[in-house]
């Protein structure tokens, strides 16, 4: 069976350390979890790749859903991605590419894929992104990268990924789909670190221009209290879109900033991490205050995030 990385297995697979348990954000979001993991298992430092976080606004209902621009993977790996057309039934189009060294990102439904049992598998209907990395369609089994890990689907939930009940002249679901070309060999620290500090001051001058911690507290006793009035199970969707994303963001900022420097960015390190316990801290607060439906206290739970934002952002200027 085909492979674009031979000799890796879901059974033995070690997922990166930024993706330890022991972090406050052991995951973050399905597309940036499954490039670093990726880019571990090419052999180059994911954390190279982390100075986009710096751009991570608030959106209005939602923080920005924090994704590596294409751009920064060609720039800094080498790695060429994009869009893949799907006109065929997408495990053809998957089994050309993988034969060719390519990897295929892939939309599917988390319905179907065991390893998110708990949340989404056989519960709801929910795309997610996976890189596939092994396919044997007749064999019904796949492998591939998702979340902070390597799996593998089989059998019945292979056939409900690649929607086997489907005949030939039944229209199937057509997923957006990217697809990664890999340079021959992995490039040298030296050049990531040359290459990523170029674009620290980049994304830095792409950073919001009013603080988004601020503009999200403004709104948050009243989101919440809207929130409360949801079936429990949409709190968990408010969650990841607003506290999960802003704290792994800015968790995963300090760890790009510290592998730039050991020391030049102490301060800015200390103030994102900060930021991300804060998050952590009012998550909790905010399960709470949905269940007794007090929502006053969230008024100024965030303000310790948002001068923390200030701080960084200010250590920054002049070095990044």
């Amino acid at each position: 069976m085909t492979s674009v990385f031979a000799g890796i297995d879901p059974d033995t697979y070690k997922q990166h350390a930024l993706h330890s348990g022991e972090r406050m954000w052991p995951e973050t979001n399905c597309y940036i979890d499954l490039w670093i993991e990726v880019l571990s298992t090419f052999g180059v430092a994911p954390e190279a790749m982390l100075g986009f976080t710096l751009t991570q606004d608030f959106e209005g209902d939602q923080f920005t859903f924090f994704k590596v621009p294409l751009e920064d993977l060609e720039a800094l790996y080498g790695i060429r991605a994009t869009e893949l057309a799907i006109y065929d039934r997408i495990e053809r189009h998957v089994e050309v590419q993988i034969a060719r060294g390519r990897l295929c990102l892939i939309e599917m439904d988390s319905f179907y894929m065991p390893d998110t049992r708990g949340t989404a598998y056989r519960q709801e209907h929910g795309k997610t992104t996976v890189a596939i990395n092994r396919l044997d369609f007749a064999g019904k089994r796949v492998d591939y990268f998702h979340n902070a890990g390597y799996f593998r689907v089989e059998g019945e939930d292979f056939e409900g990924l690649f929607q086997s009940h489907l005949a030939d002249e039944d229209a199937p679901f057509l997923p957006y789909t990217e697809f990664a070309k890999f340079p021959k060999s992995p490039v040298g620290e030296a050049y990531l670190r040359e290459v990523s500090r170029r674009l620290l001051g980049f994304h830095f001058g792409r950073r919001p221009s009013a603080n988004p911690i601020r503009a999200f507290a403004e709104v948050f006793p009243l989101q919440v209290e809207a929130v409360a009035d949801r079936p429990f199970g949409f709190f968990h969707k408010y969650a990841f879109n607003t506290l999960r994303q802003v704290g792994a963001n800015f968790e995963l900022a300090a760890d790009h900033l510290s592998w730039l420097s050991t020391g030049e960015f102490t301060a800015a390190v200390e103030e994102a991490r900060r930021i991300s316990e804060v998050a952590k801290s009012v998550q909790f607060q905010l399960a709470r205050a949905v269940t007794r439906r007090k929502f006053e206290p969230l008024k100024a739970a965030l303000d310790p995030a948002a001068d923390a934002w200030d701080s960084m952002m200010a250590s920054l200027a002049g070095r990044a």
